[in-house]
């Protein structure tokens, strides 16, 4: 069974930055997306990439901020999170899977998850 491994969670200063890392190998997915959970707070999307062409997208509230990007040649997908918030703080979560473009955006077609890694932010 693929597993997702995310790396790069941590420690970080409110106004710092943040690279996560997701190695997920292409298998059959056509996607690969991030989540995060807050402490308190239901799961909720951050970002999401389609292979072939198919776009990124990134949470409306996250625009400007972060960012996602893949490594073709080592199947590693990024999440650059800039200028970082307090409220970033949470648990992310890489995932993979086939959702369909209307859904893109939400769980539903995510079928492999990684265990996630914490970022904490400080104020």
């Amino acid at each position: 069974q693929v597993q997702l491994e995310e790396s790069g969670g941590g420690l970080a200063q409110a106004g710092g930055s943040l690279r996560l890392s997701c190695a997920a190998p292409p298998n059959t997915f056509n996607a690969v997306g991030w989540f995060r959970r807050a402490p308190g707070k239901e799961r909720e999307f951050v970002a999401s990439l389609r292979w072939n062409g198919g776009g990124t997208f990134v949470a409306d509230s996250l625009k400007g901020r972060f960012s996602i990007s893949r490594d073709r040649a080592t199947n590693t997908i990024y999440l650059q999170m800039n200028s970082l918030k307090s409220e970033d703080t949470a648990v992310y979560y890489c995932a993979a899977g086939r959702p369909i473009l209307s859904t893109v955006r939400t769980e539903r077609g995510y079928t492999t998850w990684g265990q996630g890694t914490q970022v904490t932010v400080s104020s």
